[in-house]
């Protein structure tokens, strides 16, 4: 069993049991919850991809701003998916069960992967507040775009008859072409994250 002296300085050696420390540092390490769960409760990691782009967008099964966008969603996916774009759907809400965000799933027809965000990490990292609220991954895991998927939301009660900026696309569309994006932060209109920090 190796013994490390580590001087922190002239008055104070401290001394270190390599094993004891190993051990220690693993079990901090084991709690450390997932950066989310599937539906089965097991742990996902969406920034461990290497992917062109990551795209993440937050949603919940009883918002009336994510349920409308749930086409355009659909209609990104089918459109960047081939180009390479990895899209997760992550869910916020505690309270939402497995089973509720398959039949929202289904009965919206959501397209790509799904990670349920019960202890807020992915909420955290991304620094969102509201559903829905995409924010795109570039491959070295830096944020290049956050905010609105487009421009239809003027307030959470008023909506354009169709949108005239397509934010969440263009930034896609140019992280995939290896340009930087137009934009990279917008304000995002919908619903509140219940349970914030």
């Amino acid at each position: 069993m190796a013994i490390v002296r580590i001087v922190a300085n002239s008055d104070s050696p401290y001394c270190f049991n390599m094993p004891l420390l190993a051990l220690l540092l693993l079990m901090a390490c084991r709690d450390l919850p997932p950066q989310g769960l599937d539906l089965d409760g097991k742990s996902v990691a969406p920034f461990e991809s290497d992917a062109t782009a990551t795209v993440l967008v937050f949603v919940q099964t009883d918002c009336p701003v994510s349920n409308r966008y749930a086409p355009t969603l659909s209609r990104l996916h089918d459109r960047f998916a081939p180009q390479g774009a990895v899209f997760w759907h992550v869910y916020p809400n505690r309270g939402e069960s497995p089973e509720a965000i398959r039949a929202h799933r289904r009965d919206y027809d959501l397209k790509g992967h799904v990670a349920r965000d019960v202890h807020h990490i992915l909420v955290e990292r991304t620094s969102v507040s509201v559903t829905p609220e995409a924010v795109v991954f570039g491959r070295r895991g830096n944020i290049v775009y956050k905010g609105r998927i487009d421009n239809r939301y003027t307030a959470f009660d008023q909506v354009r008859p169709a949108a005239t900026r397509h934010d969440l696309a263009d930034a896609i569309e140019a992280l995939l072409a290896d340009r930087t994006p137009p934009t990279s932060d917008t304000r995002a209109i919908g619903c509140f994250i219940s349970d914030l920090q």
